[in-house]
């Protein structure tokens, strides 16, 4: 058996930390495997100046790495669950959903100011429309700025005073140990997350035993009903990072309950909807979700915003 396992991941900061707990993990289960990991440069990672949902949306994070995937270059790659299209490309699956981190959003901001206290016209930073249209529902006076770069760049907008606050996942700043600089972490009652917001994706090839094997004891079943339910949710929605939409699904171990979200760009309008029944039924309590959002108005939304994009 090949004891070498090459793990595809982009090279920014939490990337590699989530590539290099996978690589520890498998390392610590499988007595002689050994990982490396191989950098691949994104177009997500090489366009910072202009906000995603104008480039392409979530597959300029993963288009590059999953091509050295299906060629063989790699054995398996690691992303963020949220930047994962709601489609894989013919041949790949997802090999395995560790257990999830926080998947709430982080408010990160001057003076140690929660939402509510921010001043009224505050300046907050952001690249995400599911986040920015949530943000301008509840305070329609904030000034949304577009918020690139990696998290660094990013904290330092806050404590250099270029803004008053910037939204954050909560998971990648506490991976990296950066969980001190969280003011407040968003309830999904105010901030529906994204979808897969926390969890990891391995992503594998269909048919390959050893990888199947070595991953196997990656996966989270909890994290995995809960995530695939969102997923089938983005999935009956066609959606991507270019529109705004959030799913968040939790579970007791027997029962799952999964709350969706549609909304207008500005915020004027938030459509959600929530439906609950046992684990079993996780997908498609996700899609009959989707189904009843689609009814209420959020198929005429989703159209004109991509109509808009094209």
């Amino acid at each position: 058996m090949e004891n070498k396992i090459v793990i595809g991941t982009r090279g920014s900061q939490l990337a590699l930390w989530q590539a290099n707990w996978v690589k520890s993990e498998l390392e610590r289960l499988h007595a002689g495997v050994t990982c490396e990991l191989l950098v691949i440069k994104t177009k997500g990672d090489k366009i910072l100046d202009v906000p995603l949902a104008k480039v392409g949306g979530k597959g300029l994070f993963v288009k590059e790495i999953e091509e050295a995937l299906l060629d063989g270059r790699i054995d398996l790659a690691v992303h963020s669950m949220k930047d994962m299209p709601a489609d894989l490309p013919e041949g790949l699956k997802i090999g395995a959903i560790p257990e999830r981190q926080d998947p709430r959003d982080a408010l990160i901001s001057k003076n140690g100011l929660t939402f509510e206290a921010l001043p009224k016209g505050a300046r907050v930073g952001t690249s995400s429309l599911r986040r920015s249209a949530q943000l301008l529902a509840k305070r329609p006076d904030l000034q949304i700025e577009t918020l690139r770069g990696n998290i660094d760049t990013r904290l330092k907008k806050v404590t250099e005073g270029d803004l008053d606050a910037i939204i954050l996942a909560a998971a990648g700043l506490k991976r990296l140990g950066l969980g001190e600089h969280i003011t407040e972490c968003l309830a999904p009652e105010l901030m529906l997350p994204a979808v897969g917001q926390g969890a990891l994706c391995i992503e594998s090839r269909e048919k390959d035993d050893r990888i199947d094997a070595a991953l196997a004891p990656l996966n989270h079943l909890p994290t995995r009903v809960t995530v695939l339910a969102e997923r089938a949710f983005l999935n009956t929605l066609e959606g991507s990072c270019q529109i705004p939409v959030g799913a968040f699904a939790e579970t007791d171990g027997k029962a799952i309950t999964i709350r969706g979200l549609v909304a207008e760009v500005d915020g004027s309008r938030i459509l959600m909807e929530k439906e609950t029944g046992e684990n079993g039924q996780n997908e498609a309590l996700g899609i009959t979700v989707a189904e009843r959002l689609k009814e209420a108005g959020a198929a005429e939304i989703l159209a004109r915003l991509l109509e808009n994009q094209a």
